[in-house]
């Protein structure tokens, strides 16, 4: 894999506001690192990740794929300048190449979503700070998500998304709800390693309590549904993250009007 080279400044975004918290892509070193250590307070410390001595040590999450990305910050300009509040990591295809692959290959087969035409996008890394996971800022961070996809013409996004924990039976409704109502389509499918992979279709589709599912599945997970998201083929246990994954795809083409009209709106590029 190739070295990255020193910081770039990435294209900027519409501006995006609220109030006193602002949504844009970081502008330099300091703020990736900023959210490295929000990712750290997040993953480690609230949710039980085992982090590597260097990581324990700088107190930041990070790896070599950060340097090959855009990072996606949620800013609140009332606690000053860098008061860093939510983020979010985007590595596209000229990105992945350089790299050498995507962070998503280590536990999923997708060469299906990275064959499919046009720009391909992984999502990763995605949290927020436990004070800020109200409506407002996650709109915010939507609307940044989709000017991000309009600005760069993004066709597919894909990632992994989440569940607390590893006992992957106390999600069991959740697994059998994604398989049965948002498995996707074959031709862009992704799966699971095979030496990693955990069977989601547990319970017969006629079977399924749709309200306990949706009350198992977390918040991330159910802002992709609404975007017409789909889900691959099998999970994975992460016992590093403290995880059960299963992999999110959204096709551009295929996301709701609902979403569309929302928060892309304005957003259009000639």
């Amino acid at each position: 894999m190739n070295s990255p080279s020193a910081f770039a400044m990435p294209e900027a975004l519409p501006e995006l506001r609220s109030g006193h918290l602002e949504v844009r892509l970081a502008q330099s070193q300091a703020e990736i690192e900023a959210s490295q250590a929000l990712r750290y307070q997040v993953f480690y410390e609230e949710c039980g990740a085992h982090p590597s001595d260097q990581v324990a040590s700088l107190k930041r999450d990070f790896d070599g794929v950060d340097s090959f990305c855009d990072h996606l910050l949620v800013i609140d300009h009332s606690r000053g300048p860098n008061a860093i509040v939510g983020t979010y990591r985007f590595m596209r295809r000229e990105a992945a190449s350089r790299y050498g692959t995507y962070y998503t290959a280590a536990e999923f087969e997708i060469d299906k979503l990275i064959s499919q035409p046009g720009e391909v996008m992984e999502l990763g890394r995605s949290c927020v700070h436990k004070d800020y996971r109200t409506r407002p800022v996650m709109q915010l961070l939507w609307r940044g998500i989709g000017a991000y996809i309009i600005t760069h013409n993004v066709a597919l996004c894909f990632g992994c998304a989440s569940f607390r924990g590893t006992q992957i039976e106390k999600y069991r409704e959740a697994m059998a709800y994604l398989y049965h109502y948002h498995l996707a389509p074959e031709d862009f499918r992704a799966r699971p390693l095979p030496s990693l992979y955990q069977e989601m279709n547990t319970i017969p589709k006629e079977n399924v309590d749709k309200k306990k599912a949706m009350h198992q599945l977390p918040p991330l997970i159910k802002g992709y549904l609404r975007l017409g998201g789909f889900v691959g083929d099998g999970a994975i246990v992460d016992p590093q993250f403290n995880t059960v994954d299963v992999c999110i795809i959204v096709k551009r083409e295929l996301m709701t009007e609902r979403y569309s009209n929302r928060y892309t709106t304005d957003l259009e590029i000639a």
